[in-house]
């Protein structure tokens, strides 16, 4: 069949390339995201890569399989795109009159992805040589952990580690030798490792377990209420708040509870919407517009959870990363 359609995508049938195509259209928009950080930017090089393949049937020899072609042309893609890109996170205006944070990080690039576009993805690791199980390796911990890698050691953990290709067909895709893919890959895994959270904690409830729906539903009451106290029940003892690309970051519920208290005698209690995003829970806030009083989306919260309680708390104020989401643009 994939012969069939090749022969016919060749000759200009843009059915036949659907054909070969459409299997991993998610896959590879999974893949550029993981590389770039932008959910906007990886729909973009998604249709770059089709493009290009559309464009380049004739180079395809067949030596590789599609899939493995496909991803060596959103791989170079990705990379050129992070060359190429003129956004600095640094550069953007930051939030002003802040609580002392824990700690001042390197800003990254970093927008939440829809668990929408994550259906019809496998969730067993693709290759033999992944070291990573498909859920972990969408989680915003893993994504802005890669954000913070050079960016060929980022696509040569994402091709080897997430993704399970061979040392060899890494090395190809980027036109390189398996020596430097291995001398790659064995500093993106240091580097990563000690970005990612301590191994041996909790793990999440189940997705839309009685216990997520708890800890959820306590948490967006607290919210909605304005009671950060309650909030702060919650949170574990070595929870973070993090707000990307801004560098301030609050560890533990003690600098949470400050954050939050000033964010919400600033604006008040926001109206949550719930929605997933990098397979983790995740709320629109919702603010009335002071002309009208019409409720507006004004920021994304995603959670990472732990056993009974929260770990993390990302907070996305571009309101165009809700634009993704199915999420209503006005309430009443």
């Amino acid at each position: 069949m994939t012969e069939q359609s090749l022969a016919r995508a060749r000759a200009g049938d843009e059915d036949a390339f659907r054909e070969l195509t459409d299997p991993y259209r998610r896959e590879l928009q999974l893949h550029a995201y993981r590389i770039v950080g932008s959910a906007q930017d990886a729909e973009d090089l998604l249709q770059e890569t089709l493009l290009a393949a559309w464009q380049g049937l004739d180079q395809f020899q067949g030596r590789a399989s599609v899939r493995a072609w496909l991803h060596r042309i959103a791989t170079n893609r990705s990379l050129d795109a992070l060359r190429a890109s003129r956004r600095r996170p640094e550069a953007l205006r930051r939030m002003t009159d802040v609580p002392e944070p824990t700690r001042y990080d390197e800003p990254i690039w970093l927008e939440p992805f829809p668990d929408i576009l994550l259906e019809g993805i496998a969730d067993d690791a693709p290759g033999p040589d992944a070291r990573y199980e498909a859920r972990e390796a969408i989680e915003l911990s893993f994504v802005a952990g890669l954000q913070h890698l050079p960016a060929q050691q980022r696509a040569v953990l994402v091709l080897r580690d997430v993704l399970g290709f061979r040392a060899a067909e890494a090395a190809e895709m980027l036109d390189t030798t398996e020596a430097s893919v291995n001398s790659l890959l064995r500093r993106a895994r240091g580097a990563l490792q000690a970005r990612l959270p301590a191994s041996g904690r909790e793990r999440a409830p189940v997705p839309n377990s009685k216990l997520e729906r708890d800890i959820l539903g306590r948490f967006a009451d607290a919210i909605e209420a304005g009671d950060i106290e309650g909030v702060v029940a919650l949170l574990t003892d070595e929870a973070w708040l993090t707000m990307p690309p801004e560098p301030y970051e609050y560890q533990g519920p003690d600098a949470i509870g400050v954050f939050l208290n000033d964010r919400t005698l600033r604006r008040g209690a926001p109206l949550l919407v719930p929605t997933r995003a990098n397979t983790q829970p995740a709320f629109g806030c919702y603010f009335p517009s002071p002309q009208t009083g019409v409720l507006r989306p004004y920021a994304l919260l995603v959670l990472a959870l732990e056993g009974d309680g929260i770990c993390a708390i990302t907070w996305f104020g571009d309101r165009s990363v809700l634009l993704r989401f199915e999420l209503p643009q006005t309430l009443p």
